[in-house]
């Protein structure tokens, strides 16, 4: 019977790269209690209509990407493949409007879309969310693109750059769509498939499809800028001045668009060292109007997401550091049957008092144990009938070889 494999898509994180993955989980909570933003538990599905209304049911997250499901109950439910939705819907259910506003959350979780497996990106994949509910002003934007990059300086990723635009309101984007579309017209033909189903439905993210043909041709494209109302214009200089002011680097990029409905003027990128087009570490923009289509009041906000997965591959590929790798500092080596209770009782004690060890489970030789501590601890600690009866323990540095008798004071002295 041939052994069952993960699905396509996904992957299990290994101890050898899971650590890596809880360095940066806990450098961005401490982020994210130094810019006072909470922390949310959210469930992975939900029903299905929240992101159809949400998201968008043209998009092509709900249209192609979505794991959906009926449950038992008849009802039809998805597992999420963002978290913006859910954040909003909680905020809703849980009267978070009650609260000092803007609402500032944060967390991460695993994410679900059916998309070509590629490196990087899985069908089931890591990401954290941070959003501020709430607010309109343009410097809870500023605040959101300034959590994002102090989270990538803090992480030791190089040479970062905002990227903005406005995608403008339902105001004035209907304009610009009718503008695009009609420069647009005359090179249908030439767009790819992609772009073809997007003329009617979403023209806008025909400036961010990245076959070459496609960015050709809406090279000249008209700027969403000429069409902007004067309130999402007024809210984009306030932006500009804002990152002006943190010494962000910051470039204007007018094919900058998101591929979400619920996205209203900012649009951000942040980009990192020198990747080419595969730089950018993270996402996000201003939502206005997603609470209202998901049956919500006016809620203002703004937000980011950032795969975790893209994230660490970027902090390897710069050469940053994940701190510490954990590793075991003592291993007790039992020299006879007599002495595994006596090393059952040293490993209850190092562990109550902070030090990380192991022991034999498999009355191993002692060669094969002293190898087997050589590969994943500092120090072994030998333990036989000798010692026993002296109530001391072999102690052999294994970097540096010294070996010295110590009673059980002195070595949890030496181990602290």
């Amino acid at each position: 019977m041939e052994a069952i494999k993960a699905p396509r898509g996904t992957r299990d994180i290994l101890g050898n790269e899971s650590w890596k993955w809880a360095y940066v989980s806990a450098i961005c909570r401490k982020v994210a209690d130094d810019f006072g933003y909470s922390e949310i538990h959210l469930p992975i599905f939900e029903y299905t209509e929240l992101f159809s209304r949400g998201v968008g049911a043209t998009t092509d997250i709900v249209e192609k990407e979505m794991y959906t499901f009926e449950d038992r109950g008849g009802r039809s439910l998805s597992l999420r493949p963002e978290m913006t939705a859910s954040m909003i819907r909680s905020y809703l259910e849980n009267d978070m409007r009650n609260e000092i506003q803007p609402v500032k959350l944060w967390g991460t979780g695993p994410m679900f879309r059916y998309e070509r497996p590629q490196k990087g990106r899985y069908r089931q994949f890591v990401q954290l969310d941070v959003e501020a509910i709430g607010a309109e002003d343009a410097f809870v934007d500023v605040e959101i693109i300034n959590f994002s990059m102090e989270l990538f300086r803090r992480l030791g990723l190089s040479n970062l750059q905002v990227v903005i635009n406005s995608v403008g309101c339902s105001k004035c984007r209907p304009d610009y769509r009718v503008a695009l579309q009609d420069f647009l017209k005359p090179k249908y033909d030439k767009l790819c498939d992609s772009c073809k189903g997007r003329f009617d439905r979403n023209p806008l993210r025909i400036l961010d499809c990245k076959k070459p043909t496609c960015k050709e041709l809406t090279e000249d494209a008209p700027s969403i800028m000429d069409s902007l109302c004067s309130e999402c214009n007024e809210h984009f200089i306030k932006l500009k001045a804002g990152l002006q002011c943190i010494g962000a680097v910051v470039k204007h990029d007018k094919r900058l668009v998101r591929g979400l409905d619920y996205y209203t003027k900012t649009a951000f990128e942040i980009l990192s060292g020198d990747l080419g087009a595969q730089n950018a570490v993270c996402g996000g923009g201003r939502y206005d109007n997603l609470s209202e289509t998901i049956g919500g009041p006016h809620v203002p906000s703004v937000g980011f997401a950032a795969g975790l997965e893209r994230v660490v591959l970027t902090m390897e590929a710069q050469g940053c550091s994940f701190g510490k790798e954990p590793s075991i500092k003592a291993y007790i080596v039992a020299l006879e049957e007599t002495a595994r209770l006596c090393a059952v009782d040293l490993l209850k004690t190092l562990r109550m008092n902070g030090i990380s060890a192991d022991m034999d489970y498999m009355n191993r030789s002692l060669k094969s144990q002293m190898k087997s501590a050589g590969n994943i601890s500092q120090y072994a600690c030998i333990i036989g009938s000798e010692e026993i009866e002296k109530n001391l323990i072999t102690v052999k540095n294994l970097v540096t070889g010294e070996q010295e008798e110590l009673t059980h004071q002195q070595l949890l002295d030496k181990l602290r």
